[in-house]
């Protein structure tokens, strides 16, 4: 009786991929797309808060941890020729043995209302580092938001993804590289996380001030041992 054993494929030089990374471009750009290709320039990945967090969440998964590092090579290598991030998804061509990318897709469940609402009233009692974290420095406060059970960083049961190549395992190197190349795309513009996790930031930072204006108008008329009495204005500046 004859068993089938899995075929495996090597991995393309580096040589090979850029050959056929820009034939490629040249078709895709005669069919009218532009490639958005994830440029990895020295020996890390990434390099803000933002990729190295995005990274370091997916890597701490038990279910990722074991094939995720599959696709440091090919991201390195300028494998990811492509990588477009939409609301809750994220496309991919990765360049492979073949002539022809391979075709990949990232989906990340969207935020629950209830999430979403905790998360607002969290951010709403620290406006000055909400708006740290809009303009893409992070403050440390906020950490816990993304790294915490049920946090703004997707867990595995929330990723779905799918890729064009024969490969029979689970995860294979093409959206591993695809996975860090989202993390390279987080270090140039760090929105593009609440992009992919279908949050709308303009309502989201709306939501927040507002709530917090709300909270400081309530709160406008219990006084306190710090307010001052007209009486003691007067005396204090001497005011007739």
């Amino acid at each position: 009786m004859g068993y089938w054993k899995p075929k495996y494929y090597p991995a393309p030089s580096a040589e090979t991929v850029k050959e056929n990374a820009v034939k490629s471009a040249e078709k895709a750009r005669k069919k009218g797309l532009v490639y958005k290709p994830v440029i990895i320039e020295g020996r890390k990945i990434t390099k803000s808060w933002w990729g190295n967090a995005w990274c370091e969440n997916l890597e701490r998964y038990a279910d990722f941890e074991s094939r995720i590092d599959r696709g440091k090579r090919y991201v390195r290598n300028g494998s990811v020729i492509d990588l477009q991030i939409s609301r809750g998804k994220a496309s991919a061509r990765v360049q492979g043995t073949r002539k022809s990318p391979y075709k990949i897709e990232v989906r990340i469940s969207p935020l629950s209302e209830e999430k979403c609402v905790s998360i607002l009233k969290r951010c709403g009692r620290k406006p000055d580092s909400l708006e740290a974290l809009v303009s893409g420095n992070f403050p440390e406060e906020l950490k816990d938001l993304f790294f915490e059970k049920d946090g703004l960083f997707p867990s595995p049961g929330e990723i779905s993804f799918m890729c064009s190549c024969p490969d029979w395992a689970l995860m294979c190197k093409h959206v591993a590289a695809t996975l860090y190349g989202i993390g390279a795309r987080f270090d140039e513009n760090p929105l593009l996380f609440f992009e992919l996790r279908g949050i709308d930031v303009d309502r989201f930072i709306d939501s927040a001030i507002h709530d917090r204006i709300e909270e400081m108008l309530s709160m406008a008329d219990n006084r306190t041992d710090r307010m001052m009495d007209e009486e003691d204005l007067t005396s204090l500046f001497g005011v007739l």
